[in-house]
């Protein structure tokens, strides 16, 4: 029998695929390879992941690295490719949003092997996007589709997708339980952060920290909310070498920055958060399931479902605007929010027992 190729390659893959190998292994179930495409290659981005998920060691390791998004998909592309023509694979499931996620699903496809998506239908609508045209790609060449909310599936049944569609709910979500129940608060005292008394902040998408006048106006929002509340903000590489060329990192005085946190640290700090500030996709569903108010600096999500029935609310790059919600949150007057529809810790062994069947 051929074995099932399951790849991840950048660090929110991994709390994706993590329920659905753990569910795999407790099956007694090794009839896959586990494919790193090597797109975040920093420790702190994605070895780490592995640690804490308690994912094993990669059977494959791509070493796909930087550049441009046609120069990483090129890379991760060509060598998926050679991989899958040695080792044979029966079927691929590729998971999320990322560049590895797309190249993956067409080097498959182009060679007829099936592909599975984790996390199919999320559409933001906005082409400016690299990871709007990611989903929609790896959408259209998937036999299986996986989708996380009923919103999910009115996209890929209005796109005419041709995979079976299943609502399995959100594996994040049982990433985000499996840590929560590590979590120890040495986090908050290794910082000396108390509970509900700090703003977490993750900025990375390159509309905001790539423009010069909207990292600006980020840099004002930012320092704007730590005259009001404490702002820890775990800095992405890219943002804190844009921040240090156009010279606002100095002006952040009031903020504590730090490297990129392990996913456990992570997750401390935005469990116990008064808010969080962010223009992660993720965090807004992670959020959502802490009922931690969320604001984030986007003009749209594809994730729908965290403003409709979670405590996640977009907001323009205006300090105004973003202050007042802020003095809200504040006020203890933000919305409450509630859990969306299996969002319950189950999704890696719903996704699990479909593949079995595949």
């Amino acid at each position: 029998m051929k074995k099932t190729a399951i790849v991840a390659g950048a660090r929110p893959n991994f709390m994706k695929i993590a329920p659905v190998l753990r569910e795999l292994k407790s099956n007694n179930d090794d009839d896959f390879l586990l494919v790193h495409t090597g797109q975040h290659y920093d420790y702190l981005m994605s070895e780490v992941f592995f640690k804490e998920l308690g994912i094993r060691e990669p059977d494959a390791f791509l070493g796909a690295g930087s550049g441009s998004h046609a120069e990483q998909t090129a890379k991760v592309m060509t060598s998926f490719e050679k991989w899958c023509f040695e080792k044979n694979p029966g079927r691929i499931v590729v998971a999320g949003d990322v560049n590895s996620t797309m190249a993956c699903a067409i080097a498959g496809a182009k060679i007829s092997i099936p592909v599975a998506h984790i996390e199919s239908g999320l559409r933001s609508f906005d082409k400016t996007m690299p990871e709007e045209i990611n989903r929609i790609v790896t959408d259209q060449l998937s036999a299986l589709l996986f989708t996380t909310c009923m919103e999910a599936e009115i996209n890929l049944k209005r796109e005419n997708t041709f995979g079976n569609i299943h609502f399995v709910g959100n594996p994040m979500i049982d990433s985000l339980i499996y840590i929560s129940e590590k979590l120890d608060g040495k986090t908050l005292d290794d910082m000396g952060l108390d509970k509900r008394e700090y703003c977490l902040v993750t900025l990375h998408r390159p509309a905001n920290v790539d423009d010069r006048e909207n990292l600006e106006n980020l840099s004002e929002i930012l320092n704007g909310i730590s005259e009001i509340i404490k702002v820890v903000f775990p800095v992405h590489p890219r943002t804190l070498k844009n921040l240090e060329y156009y010279g606002f990192k100095e002006k952040l005085k009031n903020v504590l920055m730090t490297k990129p946190l392990g996913y456990k640290n992570f997750i401390e700090l935005e469990k116990n958060a008064k808010f969080v500030l962010t223009d992660s996709g993720g965090v807004q569903e992670e959020t959502t399931y802490f009922m931690v108010p969320c604001l984030t600096l986007r003009p749209n999500t594809e994730r729908p479902v965290t403003v409709t029935e979670g405590t996640n609310e977009l907001c323009d790059l205006d300090k105004t605007a973003v202050l007042e919600k802020v003095r809200i949150i504040i006020g203890q007057k933000w919305k409450k929010g509630s859990i969306p529809d299996f969002w319950d810790g189950n999704a890696g062994s719903r996704i699990a027992c479909i593949l079995a069947d595949w």
